[in-house]
């Protein structure tokens, strides 16, 4: 990698893809702040220009083809990517016990952090082929583990009962996988990273470690050396069992 490395980091104007943006911009790249919101995403992109980084903003929703397309012509006028990290997503409200949890609510969970991954990833492949040391980075969770969910009887020790956002990162960690094998004659490397329970809004701030911290495996991902892993499940602390 070098200072000459573009980044798109998807729900990058506050939380953990705030910090991952910082984090990579600390290095010298170039970084597309990906939103939604004009006014959020704008000013993201001021404060870290104000903090020294190369950010460009991306007016990007990742539920909509056509956003997805148009960010795809927007970072080719940049220059490129090289780098993207999925960090977009939803938790379809709680509670969700699945026996009362709406059908709507799962939709919007799949929808946002599966199909939302799939339709950025498959907009921008063309841009990230061109580049030497393409690295795709998709945001999960520990609570998609099913090994974890299934290893102990408590029903709370992975995470509150959960039918819409769990399943949805079980559903994305599976899907990653698929691209992995795809692209296994390729040089992009596409891996999973858990940020740990992070204090955000996701959560109502509930959580014990900060976006910053949050925002490192995500980061230790993105910056990975060629030859390194690929298809892989990680968390600061090494691989999450499945």
């Amino acid at each position: 990698m070098s200072e000459n490395t573009i980044a798109l980091v998807t729900g990058a104007n506050k939380g953990i893809g705030y910090e991952i943006a910082a984090g990579l911009g600390a290095r010298g790249w170039k970084v597309g702040v990906g939103a939604r919101d004009d006014a959020r995403r704008e000013a993201a992109v001021e404060k870290l220009r104000a903090n020294g980084v190369d950010a460009f903003g991306v007016p990007l929703d990742v539920t909509d083809d056509a956003s997805a397309a148009a960010a795809a012509r927007l970072l080719e006028e940049q220059g490129g990517l090289d780098v993207l990290v999925n960090n977009a997503g939803v938790t379809g409200g709680m509670p969700q016990n699945p026996t009362t949890v709406s059908i709507e609510a799962m939709r919007m969970a799949v929808e946002t952090n599966v199909f939302g991954v799939v339709r950025v990833i498959n907009a921008t492949l063309p841009l990230l082929r061109r580049s030497s040391s393409p690295r795709i980075v998709n945001m999960s969770s520990g609570v998609g583990s099913l090994a974890r969910q299934t290893a102990t009887d408590d029903p709370l020790a992975v995470g509150p009962i959960s039918g819409a956002y769990s399943p949805s990162k079980t559903f994305l960690n599976a899907v990653t996988i698929q691209y992995a094998k795809e692209l296994r004659d390729t040089n992009i490397l596409i891996n999973l990273g858990c940020p740990g329970f992070v204090a955000t809004d996701l959560n109502g701030f509930r959580g014990v470690r900060t976006p910053e911290e949050g925002a490192r495996i995500a980061i230790s991902l993105a910056t990975l050396p060629d030859g390194g892993p690929t298809g892989g499940y990680f968390e600061d602390a090494g691989v999450i069992p499945w």
